[in-house]
Order: structure tokens, then sequence, then C-alpha cells
């Protein structure tokens, strides 16, 4: 197990490109799939959970070609899948494994899916009675909760689905079954989850209806192979924009970050905080905002950050923790339950290793109450096998007296494997 040594730096300087979105990159392997003739996959994440859905739909039937970050995909269309041979493993990957769930549901063979030791605790029971509804069979542990998962699809009717929950797992698992059902499938959130997957679909020829917190497909759609280029991962430069904003005399552009408005509640929250946060060069591309992003140094204030908010910044959480402790006053987080049943309980994780750190951190129910103002100390971590805990104590280590150092830190290439070398590189200017 790598453990990954983080010392104390004066500032962040430079030019930084984030990671292809992970996000984006699982639903262009998947509905490129499923889509006619030749997708092109510009600035395709070659991480660990990405490289598992490649896989997997390889071992599905559909050729890949991945040079560099072009992956080249040719599409078998709706009907054109294969039985798996095999037992599809996603890793560490909920995404890839909910995602292609969907899929599967709606393919007239039988597959069993499963992933690494943390997604088998992660429950799945929010997207296989959706999708038994529809007409799969899904077997599973505890009932269908937890993976390995074996599916046996097919003739699938369409669906009208109240998620009790903001998911774009479940969302999206549903509107890619969806696909394979005649008529129309809808899903309808309580708050609205990030939209991806329908704006990947729409750009490949779906036809899709957003209204009022519901969002309609009419199945069996003519989707054709296009040029994608993936936006830049807003949830992996959360943690420079934290890092910049909190290390005095730091500098950062971050260029070609993806800016969807379901996605940017960091920015939001940073800017709350008091943070000297711009956005610039605002276009699109494949269906997706981008832009890029200038930050200083400034200092910060507590905030309170909960509601509608929290499905639109889920996954930074971690780095807005390390922002509140250098905060003046206190923050809160509510309603972020859904944080327990990630890679790692982030709620528990957090405030065990920020308190190690010296933070004053309380965990309730469903968020983090957060006094600013204490310096943290270095210490030795531990990252719970999670990328994001992982990565948030990194930059907690920037601002932390001594040396701080991470167990298990390769995690982090589930999302990201240049984090390190990225962050060397701004911390040193070599960028």
């Amino acid at each position: 197990m790598a453990e990954f040594v983080i010392r104390p730096v004066s500032k962040l300087k430079g030019i930084f490109f984030p990671p292809g979105d992970k996000s984006i990159s699982h639903r262009a392997v998947i509905i490129g799939s499923l889509a006619r003739g030749k997708t092109e996959v510009h600035r395709f994440l070659r991480s660990e959970d990405c490289l598992r859905i490649v896989q997997a739909f390889v071992n599905l039937g559909v050729k890949m070609e991945m040079q560099d970050d072009l992956l080249v995909i040719d599409g078998v269309g709706l009907d054109g899948l294969q039985e798996p041979q095999e037992v599809l493993d996603f890793g560490n990957s909920g995404t890839g494994l909910r995602l292609t769930a969907g899929v599967l549901a709606g393919q007239p063979f039988y597959s069993v899916i499963t992933g690494d030791s943390s997604l088998r605790k992660r429950p799945m029971r929010r997207i296989v009675e959706p999708l038994c509804q529809m007409g799969a069979r899904i077997y599973g542990r505890q009932e269908g909760n937890l993976p390995p998962l074996s599916i046996i699809g097919g003739n699938l009717r369409p669906l009208n689905y109240f998620s009790p929950m903001p998911s774009a797992q479940v969302k999206s698992a549903i509107l890619l079954a969806g696909l394979f059902a005649q008529g129309e499938t809808s899903v309808t959130e309580p708050i609205i989850s990030r939209d991806h997957t329908e704006r990947m679909l729409i750009y490949l020829g779906c036809h899709i209806k957003a209204e009022k917190g519901k969002v309609i497909i009419k199945g069996r759609p003519h989707l054709t192979g296009r040029k994608v280029m993936i936006p830049g991962d807003i949830s992996a430069a959360a943690f420079f924009l934290v890092a910049a904003a909190i290390i005095p005399g730091s500098e950062l552009t971050i260029v070609n970050v993806g800016v969807n408005p379901t996605r940017t509640g960091i920015i939001g929250v940073l800017k709350n905080m008091g943070a000297n946060l711009e956005i610039l060069n605002y276009r699109e591309e494949s269906g997706e905002p981008i832009a890029d992003l200038h930050i200083k140094s400034s200092p910060l204030c507590g905030v309170v950050v909960e509601g509608e908010i929290i499905p639109r910044l889920i996954d930074e959480i971690p780095a807005i923790a390390v922002a509140a402790t250098r905060a003046t006053g206190t923050t809160i987080i509510r309603d972020a339950g859904e944080l327990r049943v990630k890679e790692s309980d982030r709620l528990a994780a957090m405030t065990r290793e920020l308190t190690r750190m010296g933070a004053r951190i309380e965990e309730t129910e469903t968020g983090l109450v957060i006094s600013g103002g204490n310096q943290l100390r270095g210490t030795l971590c531990e990252s719970y096998s999670d990328h994001r805990v992982a990565m948030a104590l990194a930059i907690a280590g920037l601002v932390a007296k001594g040396e701080t150092r991470i167990k298990e830190a390769e995690f982090i290439a589930t999302s990201f494997p240049d984090f390190f070398s990225s962050l060397e590189n701004l911390c040193y200017g070599r960028t």
C-alpha cells in the first residue's frame, strides 16, 4: 500500500489543466457503445474507474481503440451487445456498475456485475427496485441490495418513477433502461441531480424532455456516433481551487473546466466564503458548458451549506471541509447523508482525520460542523481507500505544520492518476 508524504508550501502558482471529467467519460463509453457508428472521445479520463467501464463494454462485444486520451468507440447500436463470457468487474466504480446495470436490464441475456470490497458494500436496491419494476430480473446479496448482481434483462416496459432522493446514478440507470422500452419512461426527483446522461443522450440523437424536476425519455431512439470533447473535471479541480484559496500568495488558472450548472455548487460555496474566484471564457462543447476559472488566495469566512445545493457539490464536500478549517467562524454542512454510502463514510472519515490534524469538527447525522481558525498539524492519516478523502487530506497537508502522511494514497488513481504530480508542479511553479 502506497503512503504519500505532504509538506507545507509557500504558495500555489500557475496554470492547471484538470483531467477529463470522470462522470462524462463514463457516459461517453456507455452511450457511445449504444450508438451506431464511431464515437471519438477526446480528453478521455484514463483513470482506473474509467478503464474498468471500457473493459466491461469490450467484454460486451464493443470494439474500442485508445491512444493517449483519445478513445474511439465502434458503437454497436441498441441491439448489438453480446452476452459476456465472464463477470463484469467495475472495481471501485459505483457509477460504472449502476449505470451499466440500467443497460444490462434491457439486454436479452444473462450477466453478472461486481466490484471491489468497497463497492460490494454500497447499496444497490435504489436501482434494482425500479429496474425490476420495468421487467428485469435482478438478484444479489441482501435481497438484491449488495453486489454481485445477476441480471436477466429484456422485454422492458416503460416506467414513471418518483425517486425518493436526488441521484444522478439512479436517474441515469432508469433512463438508460428506458432506451430499450417501447414508449416513454420518466424520472422525477425532489431536487434535480447532475444531468450529464441527458446531455450526452441528446447530443447523440435521443429525444428527451425535462420539466419541473421530471425527465422523460422516448424509447428505441436512433443514436449516432459523434466526436465528443470531455471537459475538465470540476470535482478534481475543486481540490486545487481550495488549495489556492487557503494558501496565502496563491494564484491559479484552471482551464477547460466543466461548469454544468448541476455541478457548480463548489464555485458558489467558495464565493460565499469570500474566495477571489472568477469564471472566464464561458463556452459549450459537445453539449456541455465549459469555462476557465481564475482564483487568488483570500480570507475565507464560515457559511451554511444545505438544501438544494447539496446534489450540486456532493463530491466536493471533503474539499469544502478543508476550506472550512481555514475560515473565520463556523461552517455548517447539512443534508449530506448520502456521503455515508460513498467509497467510505466520508462524514466520519473527514471528522476523524481532520480532528487528528487539529481541526475542531463535529460530525452530525447528515453533515458537519467545522469551527475554523485552528492551525492544522501534520500527522499520519487514513484514506479509508477513498480517493476524495485522500485528496482532501493532501490539500490539508499543504497548510499543516510539519509532515502529513496519507496511507493508501494509491486509491487516488481511481479518479485522478496524475494528482500528486500536478500538485507538485503547481507548488513549485513547474507548469
